[in-house]
């Protein structure tokens, strides 16, 4: 028999020779979600054997994040500012810069209610639940190319009891009528910002698994700003806010092109690693 500290020390140096970033600890949370307990409770069992069951699911689990498939898609599930978001590749995985997007959000309409606000490029509808979730008394119009990702991001919403609060819709941002979509408070997007050139240096994780789509514009990664910020201008509210995620290298263009759509108060804010991950500007 095989026991849980075995397994791990097995797993982790199979999944170091595939080239694994965080080997240990993707063999941890792989296991502890196997066995149903949080991660750091594994070193209170570090002698349980495993059954042929639970080895079995291990085994394909490790192949396939040896694979390079990443371990969202894997478990099915991440944690997204405290708030359980389900995962496959549907969509683009949730990542903790994005959270960043949403509590600068927050700090401006923390306190307000019955706030109207649309999500361009929803995917796993992260953003908008997690709003939605803050927001109490409000309402979101949420859009996506991806009929695949809408449907994930319905399934979301019925997980988080939010279905009654938000809209989707199928949308070209970059082709569509803005004005059909109506008038809000504030706009947030998380849109595809990786160039054509920069998406063939990618990690396996997300060059090979998650939707392309979600990731690059297939140029310059500057098309959906140059549409999001050009167009947005026109349906937010008197003083609406738009706020954006964005490759910290492009954060000077950024900030060009929303000034010369006339948007006021344009501040960028740093991420954990000090890089510019979040512009945002308002409507005078």
């Amino acid at each position: 028999m095989i026991t849980v500290l075995e397994a791990i020390n097995l797993s982790t140096q199979y999944l170091e020779k595939k080239g694994v970033e965080s080997a240990r600890l993707n063999a941890e949370l792989l296991l502890a979600h196997i066995l149903n307990c949080k991660r750091l409770n594994l070193y209170l069992m570090f002698d349980k054997p495993l059954n042929e069951s639970e080895l079995n699911i291990y085994r394909e689990y490790i192949y396939r994040r040896g694979k390079r498939e990443p371990l969202q898609y894997i478990i099915g599930y991440t944690e997204f500012y405290n708030v359980r978001i389900k995962t496959d590749s549907r969509a683009l995985i949730p990542r903790p810069e994005t959270e960043l997007l949403v509590e600068t959000v927050l700090e401006f309409y923390k306190d307000k209610t019955d706030i109207s606000f649309l999500d361009i490029g929803t995917g796993t509808g992260c953003i908008t639940i997690s709003l939605l979730k803050n927001l109490k008394g409000s309402e979101a119009l949420a859009i996506d190319i991806s009929e695949k990702s809408l449907e994930l991001a319905k399934e979301n919403l019925l997980l988080n009891n939010l279905e009654n609060s938000c809209k989707l819709l199928y949308f070209n941002a970059l082709c569509n009528n803005y004005r059909t979509l109506g008038e809000f408070d504030f706009i947030v997007s998380n849109p595809p910002y990786v160039s054509k050139d920069d998406f063939e240096n990618l990690l396996p994780e997300l060059k090979n698994y998650e939707p392309k789509v979600a990731l690059t514009d297939n140029e310059d990664g500057l098309k959906f700003y140059k549409a999001i910020i050009k167009n947005s201008f026109f349906i937010l509210k008197k003083n609406g806010k738009l706020f954006l995620e964005i490759n910290p290298s492009m954060a000077s263009l950024i900030t060009d092109l929303m000034k010369d759509y006339n948007y006021i108060d344009i501040n960028l804010k740093k991420d954990f690693n000090n890089h510019y991950r979040i512009i945002y500007g308002e409507k005078g």
